[in-house]
Formats: C-alpha cells, structure tokens, sequence
C-alpha cells in the first residue's frame, strides 16, 4: 500500500508541475506577430490547348 502512495502522490505531483509550467507559458508569454509570405505558382494550361 506504502508503494502504490507514493506512486501516485509522484505522478500526482509531476502532473500539477506540467499544469504550472503550461499555465504559466500560457499567460505570460506573448507570442509575436510576424507575416508569412507563401508563393503560390501559376497553373499551367493544357498542352492540347495553346489559344486559351
């Protein structure tokens, strides 16, 4: 019984240090905004097709 305490009281307490740690990175950090240019090519026509 001794073991299976301490075993949960273990992964009880490395479950509310992750809680903290996402939480905390949650409000404190502010994420920057940046712009992100993506190129988009042209489609090719048809071979069979050469006046549109």
């Amino acid at each position: 019984m001794g073991l299976l305490l301490r075993v949960l009281v273990g992964l009880a307490l490395m479950a509310g240090l992750l809680y903290g740690v996402l939480h905390a990175l949650g409000t404190l950090v502010e994420p920057e905004p940046r712009d992100i240019v993506v190129p988009v090519p042209m489609p090719r026509a048809p071979a069979g097709n050469p006046g549109g």
